[in-house]
């Protein structure tokens, strides 16, 4: 039985549970709630609900063992019989629990409780499964290429023939330059955007400006890379590169840096808004009440209480930066080298890791596997600078408690 039916009719038994329950509780007690510890629907809502969990339960966990078993058939006959059997078995125990004195709201609570739990651990068991499947690819990497070459090594030129060039520094350093120069664009304009929207504009101003600037969040980044190919490039290459000497090619850090700055303005500005917002109003009218002017108090009361919302907003700004892979790809072009020209073209690790996963490759060479190191390496980069930001914030914060 294909999962899709097997789930509606888990759904469809749940329902039946909730009917069931609900006219088993109203025959008990006669219609009246006063007599059952009780309300009436909580019956009808703890066998639909047990029903439905104890099911999805024994599907998942057998499907599970079937996956860890190697069992790649398409027979799914006895994990359908074994969910029908868990969810019916639910089913009869609670129902057949229904009386006066039966506290079915608790177990509706505890229900309730476990998938409010559950929710909540998604992102933690993903965040998880993510490092642990970065970290196992990224031993047999490191077990047939040496780590110093690739941490320390300046030089990337992958040959699947062999011999090798894997050096991440040329590619770190390209996605550090590009996410600096964004973050130059986006962190000025939106910050002074939010602080202009949240203190200064007037509501009918307000109103229109920030759906337009947020719009900017909602365009696709294929379509940025394509403004930044055929618009800012050829502009930044004939206006500063070659009467500057400094290149010929319209596909540079420059280019990437600027569109992808005007990418990230809307999330500075909208959470910052939104952060600055929230301020409350009595720490203005005491600044006022002091004598100090509009700017001083936005500068020295507004700012710093909101501070740690702005580093929130740049840190999100920075993750964004230095994961994009469209915009860079045909903003910044695919050469990995180092230098300090913004107008050569240069790659990032994430374009990199595209690279080395697409195309009829050997999954266990190092030239594929070097993916996984850069990615563990990306992430552990970025997870250093949040711990980073986040001393900082509190350090910072101390000082207005």
């Amino acid at each position: 039985m294909p999962g899709t039916w097997l789930f509606l009719i888990l759904v469809t038994l749940s329902v039946l549970g909730y009917i069931m329950g609900h006219r088993k509780a109203v025959s008990v007690s006669g219609g009246s709630n006063r007599v059952m510890h009780s309300l009436l629907p909580y019956h009808g809502w703890n066998v639909g609900l047990a029903t439905f969990l104890a099911g999805l339960f024994v599907m998942v966990v057998a499907a599970l063992a079937r996956a860890l078993a190697g069992v790649t058939d398409g027979n799914n006959i006895v994990l359908s019989v074994l969910t029908l059997a868990g969810a019916g078995a639910a089913f009869y125990l609670t129902y057949g629990r229904i009386e006066r004195d039966y506290r079915a709201r608790d177990g509706v609570e505890k229900m309730i409780r476990a998938i409010l739990i559950l929710a909540s651990s998604i992102a933690i068991l993903t965040t998880v499964g993510l490092v642990m499947s970065m970290l196992f690819e990224a031993r047999n990497f490191f077990g047939q290429y040496p780590w110093t070459r690739f941490f320390f090594g300046t030089n990337w030129a992958p040959n699947f023939r062999g011999d090798s060039d894997l050096g991440m520094l040329p590619l770190l350093w390209g996605t550090l330059y590009v996410s600096f120069i964004a973050l130059m664009v986006a962190v000025p304009v939106g910050l002074f955007a939010a602080i202009y929207l949240a203190e200064y504009a007037g509501p009918k101003l307000r109103a229109v400006a920030k759906p337009l600037l947020e719009v900017l969040a909602g365009i696709p980044t294929i379509v940025y890379g394509l403004f930044a190919l055929i618009t800012v490039g050829p502009i930044l290459r004939d206006v500063f590169a070659i009467p500057l000497g400094l290149g010929e090619s319209a596909s540079s850090v420059a280019t990437a840096g600027l569109v992808m700055g005007i990418m990230l303005i809307p999330f500075v500005s909208s959470l910052s808004d939104d952060i600055i917002n929230a301020v409350p109003q009595a720490m203005r009218d005491g600044s006022f009440g002091l004598g100090a002017t509009k700017s001083e108090t936005i500068k020295k009361v507004v700012i710093p209480a909101a501070l740690p919302g702005i580093v929130g907003a740049i840190l999100l700004a920075a993750s964004r930066a230095i994961g994009e892979t469209m915009i860079v790809v045909m903003g910044a072009g695919a050469a990995a080298r180092l230098s300090l020209n913004p107008f050569e073209a240069m790659t990032t690790v994430t374009v990199k890791i595209v690279s080395q996963l697409t195309g009829d490759t050997d999954f266990a060479s190092p030239e594929t596997l070097v993916a996984f190191a850069l990615g563990i390496t990306l992430f552990v980069i970025t997870l250093g600078l949040n711990v980073l930001a986040l001393y900082i914030v509190r350090t910072y914060r101390e000082q207005y408690e």
